[in-house]
């Protein structure tokens, strides 16, 4: 019998596998046999770990997902100002797109589409990750970096809509080629609406007005 490692490997082996030719054939196309094959495994042996093709799907973002949020948790204890956080948000969520190009497939094009992909475990750490978005607003409007009148919730749409647009077109065009390019122009953009006005200082002005002598010619 398999040791829990032997386990977790064939697991991640199967996961890749799927990912890969959902990606890259539409989830509604592929079949259990296209992942066996492409995992180098048979059918039966995917059936040992998932009860279903749509649970195979499901699957698909929980462990990634658990562990960018963790690590984004991480390195955000090392960045000053919200909105420094809010760039290195960004450049995560990219530059991991970027370089997971039929994870960012199977996340945009598929997964988006599924309402019971809502009612999933894998569905939580994906909430938990949006979550980061939420306390960096707030840490901003607190620290009046930000503004305080900022809906969170909307920016935190507005930010996500933005990106994933950008992923979307990528893995459906191919544009923009780097992602990663998109960082600075976005974080810049959504920063000019977040952070508060500041405004000049007061400025005194003191005039003097001289009499008028009038002199006789």
């Amino acid at each position: 019998m398999a040791g829990p490692k032997k386990i977790e490997e064939r697991k991640a082996q199967i996961l890749a596998a799927a990912e890969t030719v959902f990606a890259r054939k539409g989830f509604s196309e592929a079949t259990i046999s296209d992942v066996a094959r492409q995992a180098g495994v048979s059918d039966a042996t995917i059936y040992e770990y998932f009860a279903s093709k749509e649970e195979l799907l499901f699957t698909i973002p929980g462990e990634t997902t658990r562990m960018g949020t963790e690590l984004l948790e991480f390195n955000l204890r090392y960045i000053r100002g919200a909105g420094n956080k809010m760039r290195g948000l960004i450049y995560h969520y990219l530059a991991f797109y970027q370089e997971h190009p039929d994870y960012a497939a199977v996340s945009m094009l598929i997964l988006k589409q599924n309402r019971k992909f809502l009612e999933t475990e894998a569905y939580r750490h994906v909430r938990e990750g949006y979550g980061l978005f939420l306390r960096v607003i707030e840490e901003g409007v607190q620290s009046g970096e930000f503004r305080a009148d900022l809906d969170k919730y909307l920016v935190r749409a507005a930010i996500l809509g933005a990106i994933e647009h950008q992923v979307t077109r990528r893995a459906l065009m191919d544009k923009p080629a780097n992602l990663v390019d998109l960082v600075d122009p976005l974080t810049d953009l959504l920063l000019g609406g977040l952070k508060r006005p500041v405004n000049p200082a007061a400025m005194n002005f003191k005039i003097t007005v001289e009499p008028i002598s009038s002199s006789d010619d």
